[in-house]
């Protein structure tokens, strides 16, 4: 019922920047929470930033400093810009929403950093 859509992928170089969105529709009221994941070939799934409803941040220690997540409730929309980028931010990046009894993800959108 809920469904996310992300785009803003691509390649970029060590040091360079990108910005990701993920659009979410279907049935999204009452609180929530968003974050965006990101997962290298042969690795697992890790957690990159989440976002509460009420704005509240948490970053993994390797992004820190460099990724900004931010949401735009009224557009139902969240956001990654991810500066600073390096070699080990590559993989394919997804967007998560967490409602209270029920969670969805996004198809993923690839990001490639090098050189």
């Amino acid at each position: 019922q809920v469904q996310l859509v992300e785009s803003g992928g691509g390649l970029a170089q060590p040091g360079g920047s990108l910005g990701l969105s993920c659009a979410v529709s279907g049935s999204v009221f009452g609180s929530n929470t968003m974050g965006w994941y990101r997962q290298a070939p042969g690795k697992e799934r890790e957690l990159v930033a989440i976002i509460g409803n009420g704005g509240t941040t948490n970053y993994a220690d390797s992004v820190k400093g460099r990724f900004t997540i931010s949401r735009d409730n009224a557009k139902n929309t969240v956001y990654l810009q991810m500066n600073n980028l390096k070699p080990d931010d590559t993989g394919v990046y997804y967007c998560k929403w967490s409602g209270r009894y029920s969670a969805t993800w996004g198809q993923g959108t690839q990001v490639t950093v090098s050189s």
